[in-house]
């Protein structure tokens, strides 16, 4: 595959293998790559900036500062420019700081200032890369929704013979291939995901609601959306920050705003997302006025809102993908494969409430995912970003997608 028009930030660590990343700049100007490379200080005792800048066609970066050229080197610039941080070598003292947060160079704070997906390459020794304290780091790192190259095994500059090497040039294209092309997976398509709570109004200062943050359906949209998907956003009231630039973004509140919103953008859709947590019922009747705290107890009539999901299913066309969510306290099992055939969807997507360390609010999951065709799959414990990716890669064993 082609980089052409890729553009590709190369952080350079104080690392032996720092000689490697000259052979990794040649080989991704050469299929077509923009490369702007950061040194840290001590990776110039590797290799010189000259080198690399010869290389990159670009003065190489490594203070704040601008240099005598006047070409910028802002690193919130950088980490928007950016379509891919690449950072190799990255030695165990970089990845230290780089899950800790600790900013104290031009390329720690490109890292922490960067929107662009983050892919590194550790390099050390042996016993260095399997200590402990670097494995929690190489975790903490991939957590955060990093991707790692392994360290690859074979003789070390120590004279030990393990697994440490930094990742070949060779193969490190090659995964930087594979993730371009991933991001295109999706081109041409079309995705709909409602998320986020509904607000059912009681009077004009009280509603009926849930604890739903939006989290995960906005892993999902963000997931989508950088495999090259057209997303549109059916979003309920929620707090987080987003980019809604980015998508076909729509804000609602009740269940029945979201529903007509997502009715009349259904029939052009490619895959639909339903990830929303809808408010099964609505008052009856919302008080014209504010109600006042006068009696004991309060009755309130409520009636069933329409089922988004179970209505725009049976409307559902023979190339479309739906996917549902289920959030459920009792016999988890039987009641999500029952709302997999009721609502007609391809997939569901089973939450439990009882695991620690999922559900709403959270920034992890754990989830089991059911397909129509019988096939299930089931998640740790992750981040939501992690969870996303996972139910994103499922729909290629969907038949219809296939």
């Amino acid at each position: 595959m082609s980089l052409k028009g890729k553009k590709i930030l190369l952080g350079v660590t104080g690392s032996i293998a720092a000689y490697k990343s000259a052979i990794l700049t040649r080989l991704l100007v050469k299929e077509g790559a923009e490369v702007q490379i950061i040194m840290s200080a001590s990776a110039s005792d590797f290799i010189t900036p000259l080198t690399l800048s010869t290389l990159s066609k670009k003065p190489v970066l490594s203070r704040f500062q601008k240099d005598e050229t006047g070409v910028w080197n802002n690193h919130v610039e950088l980490g928007l420019w950016a379509d891919l941080f690449l950072v190799a070598p990255i030695s165990a003292n970089t990845l230290a700081k780089f899950a800790n947060g600790i900013c104290d160079n031009l390329l720690s704070a490109t890292y922490l200032s960067a929107r662009c997906p983050v892919m590194v390459a550790p390099a050390m020794d042996l016993d260095m890369y399997q200590h402990p304290a670097v494995q929690s780091t190489i975790q903490r790192l991939e957590s955060f929704g990093n991707i790692i190259l392994d360290a690859e095994s074979g003789e070390l500059a120590s004279g030990l013979s393990g697994q440490g090497r930094m990742m070949e040039p060779e193969h490190i294209l090659a995964k930087v291939e594979s993730f371009f092309a991933s991001k295109a997976e999706f081109k041409g398509k079309k995705v709909l995901i409602t998320m986020g709570p509904t607000q059912e109004a009681l009077d004009p200062v009280r509603y009926i609601s849930n604890h739903s943050s939006g989290k995960m359906g906005l892993a999902l949209a963000e997931a989508f959306l950088s495999r090259g998907a057209e997303v549109f956003v059916i979003s309920g009231p929620i707090s987080l920050k987003v980019n809604k630039g980015s998508f076909r973004w729509q804000d609602v509140k009740s269940a029945k705003e979201m529903y007509e919103a997502a009715s009349e953008l259904h029939s052009q859709m490619d895959i639909c997302i339903f990830a929303a947590a809808v408010a099964d019922y609505t008052p009856a009747e919302i008080a014209p006025e504010k109600i006042k705290k006068n009696d004991v107890t309060l009755s309130i009539d409520l009636v069933k809102n329409v089922d988004i999901a179970t209505n725009l299913g049976a409307r559902k066309k023979q190339n479309q993908i739906h996917i549902g969510f289920a959030l459920e306290t009792e016999k988890e099992f039987d009641n999500a494969q029952r709302k997999l055939i009721k609502k007609n969807f391809d997939l569901i997507v089973l939450n439990s409430m009882k695991e620690s360390g999922a559900g709403f609010q959270l920034d992890t999951n754990k989830v089991h995912i059911f397909h129509a065709s019988g096939l299930s799959v089931e998640s740790e414990i992750l981040p939501k970003s992690q969870i996303a990716t996972l139910i994103v890669d499922q729909i290629k064993n969907i038949p219809v997608w296939v």
